[in-house]
């Protein structure tokens, strides 16, 4: 159940606005505004995803000790050590200004570690890029392409990996005309060309199901159209050199209803009159995408040759799609239960801090921030049933790595999904692994170009370094 904020809660948020208000109130931002307009609209963005008071205290808070004069004791006094504890979090993430690729990887690195201590901060700091990037206009061309295209790398990035489907959008959408705007500028006039017809389209697909669904009984539904967000259609154009004819799901019915049962139901009537696209059906409700998202997706192909996609969901699935790891703070359930949940969809941030321990050079890092967290996620599953998730495009290999570093060193042979597959291959989303191992199997140098993950190489590298080692000492011994 969702949780309404109570009066207690909306005067701690009213203190924190007329806090923040005072402090900020000679300085002005790039474009001659008032400063707090940026605070405010932070804090804004962070009630839009449902978060606590707490939060969206801390994202009115969030530049006061870092560009004014308030002091944190007594900050302390006023909001409590939990608030002061995310500004400071939030602060540390801006310290070090980006000049030159090395300071930011070194920015990015304490964000990774602030990150893991509470993600909370995480969500203000994206809330906050959010407003910047979304005021691009009252700065220099060159920086606002550098601000641009770090969001899109970096920070749309961890939203997605957060689950948080609409503020991945809306950031990438921001950032787009300033990152690439000769590309920009294509895809929009491409959508123009398309959007109007499959609007009409779609408007009369909306009214068959409406009315079907109403014969069988289906009240309780809700049926809408979304269209596709201008980055992501640029980015699933590239796949198909720029022909938007190939692209079905530049607009797509979205339909939501109140039970699991009724989202199957749903889709049987469907085809029921319509004929689905071979293949095109995915069932994200019985296996996820490792970000969390849930719906039934299924491309039908209508009576006048026209294609449509469409996603069916429960009320609460949606929540979680546009909004993601955010959604479990609005509702009100066991603390305990509550942190559970977070912790079991943010292990992979720890896992960053990790990574940034072990590797140094600012370029790798970055290289590999790209490959193991912000690259398209599969679902593998052992033969107990056991969920592994790993970057797109990982081999057996990192499977077994993820699993445990003597079960990678020791991999012999793997099946997946019933059958012996080579070493090499690409694992895809729902694949069920089975690792055999033997005592007198050990890394070759070849492992290297079979593995996409940082965890796996480091440990194929370690075997490697350590037997040339051992090698050199025993020749020397002789």
């Amino acid at each position: 159940m969702k949780h309404a904020p109570t009066d207690e809660e909306k005067e701690f948020i009213k203190k924190a606005y007329d806090f923040a208000a005072h402090a900020h109130a000679p300085q002005k931002r790039a474009s001659g505004e008032p400063y707090f307009n940026h605070v405010f609209a932070t804090a804004k963005n962070i009630a839009s995803f449902g978060m606590d008071a707490k939060t969206i205290a801390g994202g009115l808070l969030h530049d006061v000790l870092e560009d004014t004069d308030a002091d944190e004791e007594e900050m302390k006094k006023l909001f409590g050590e939990d608030v002061v504890f995310l500004v400071n979090g939030v602060t540390k993430l801006g310290t070090l200004k980006y000049r030159g690729r090395e300071r930011h990887v070194e920015s990015l690195r304490k964000f990774f570690i602030a990150m893991a201590e509470d993600v909370r901060v995480l969500i203000i700091k994206l809330a906050d890029r959010l407003h910047n990037v979304q005021t691009l206009d009252s700065l220099r061309p060159d920086k606002s392409a550098r601000i641009a295209l770090e969001t899109i790398e970096v920070h749309a990035a961890l939203a997605n990996r957060l689950g948080m489907g609409k503020l991945k959008g809306d950031l990438e959408d921001a950032a787009f005309p300033y990152a690439y705007p000769k590309e920009y500028k294509e895809t929009v006039s491409l959508l123009k060309s398309r959007e109007h017809n499959a609007e009409k389209q779609l408007d009369e697909v909306r009214k068959r199901i409406a009315k079907e669904l109403g014969a069988q009984g289906l009240m309780d539904v809700h049926i809408d159209y979304r269209v596709k967000h201008t980055y992501s259609l640029y980015k699933k154009l590239l796949k198909y050199h720029m022909d938007i004819e190939k692209i079905y799901d530049i607009v797509a019915i979205r339909i939501r209803t109140s039970s699991l049962e009724e989202c199957y139901r749903v889709l049987g009537i469907i085809h029921s009159l319509w004929r689905p696209l071979p293949g095109r059906i995915k069932d994200y409700i019985a296996l996820p995408k490792p970000n969390g998202y849930k719906s039934l997706h299924t491309t039908i192909l209508t009576e006048n040759g026209g294609v449509v996609e469409i996603q069916i969901r429960t009320d609460e699935m949606h929540d979680e799609a546009e909004r993601g790891i955010a959604a479990h703070f609005a509702y009100k359930e066991d603390i305990q239960e509550k942190a559970t949940r977070i912790e079991s969809k943010t292990g992979w941030i720890n896992e960053m801090k990790e990574l940034q321990k072990i590797i140094a050079d600012p370029e790798k890092f970055l290289e590999h921030l790209r490959m193991d967290f912000f690259k398209e996620r599969i679902f593998v599953f052992t033969p107990q049933g056991d969920v592994v998730d790993l970057p797109e495009d990982a081999g057996p290999l990192d499977f077994a790595y993820a699993i445990h570093s003597d079960i990678g060193n020791k991999t012999a042979s793997v099946k997946i999904n019933g059958k012996m597959s080579a070493l090499n291959t690409k694992l895809r989303n729902g694949d069920i692994v089975e690792v055999m191992t033997k005592k007198n199997v050990n890394p070759t140098s070849k492992w290297l170009d079979w593995t996409k993950t940082t965890l796996a190489k480091k440990h194929i590298k370690s075997y490697l370094q350590e037997n040339s080692l051992m090698k050199k000492f025993l020749s020397f011994g002789k």
